[in-house]
């Protein structure tokens, strides 16, 4: 059996999809810690009682919104890249597209990191979605070097954990506000540290 599926009841069919979305909503601005089903069932008009039964417990409510979010990213992810071909142009999608997230994307996908950090399962999961998450970036940077567009002085999968790092680490300041690093100017220095790491004019 997959790594979430134990957390995973089929009952509620379309409906249950749809409280899972306003679980979403309800986790991102509550929190992990402050959401309970009383929050769900004022969100989503289902009782309760119906939530208990489609989820279970309110952890395996939660936890499974939050893969149902972070698998939703990287379907994404997924489609921006299979609509280009060209490595670098693919590149920038990509990374545009992860900074495009909204707000309330980013503070479910930190809820869930932080979940895993006391959930085994969640942690587990997580690792999964890492390789998931990073592997169109990495297939680019892969292909560009087959194809002669980049000559990095470093291999592929290196230059894609730096980037997933910096993309991951500006979710934080992003969500609390800061006032720096503006958007303009961080994907400025990234997607030149991009060009310089594979060595491309771009």
């Amino acid at each position: 059996m997959p790594i979430g599926e134990r957390r995973t009841r089929r009952a509620g069919g379309t409906r249950r999809l749809e409280v899972l979305d306003a679980v979403m909503d309800v986790l991102g601005e509550r929190g992990y810690e402050g959401t309970r089903f009383a929050d769900i069932s004022g969100a989503s008009g289902v009782a309760v009682s119906t939530l208990q039964n489609y989820f279970g417990s309110r952890e395996d409510m939660l936890i499974e919104a939050m893969r149902r979010s972070v698998d939703r990213e990287v379907a994404a992810l997924e489609a921006v890249a299979a609509a280009r071909s060209d490595p670098w142009p693919r590149l920038l999608a990509l990374v545009d597209r992860s900074l495009a997230n909204t707000e309330g994307t980013l503070r479910t996908l930190i809820e869930f990191w932080r979940t895993g950090i006391r959930d085994e399962e969640v942690r587990e999961y997580s690792a999964e979605l890492q390789v998931r998450y990073r592997e169109p970036f990495l297939r680019a940077m892969e292909e560009g070097r087959e194809a002669g567009t980049f000559t990095p002085e470093h291999t592929p999968v290196e230059i894609a954990d730096f980037l997933m790092a910096a993309l991951a680490g500006v979710m934080i300041p992003r969500v609390l506000h800061h006032e720096t690093p503006t958007a303009e100017g961080f994907r400025s220095v990234l997607v030149s540290q991009l060009r310089g790491a594979l060595g491309t004019r771009g």
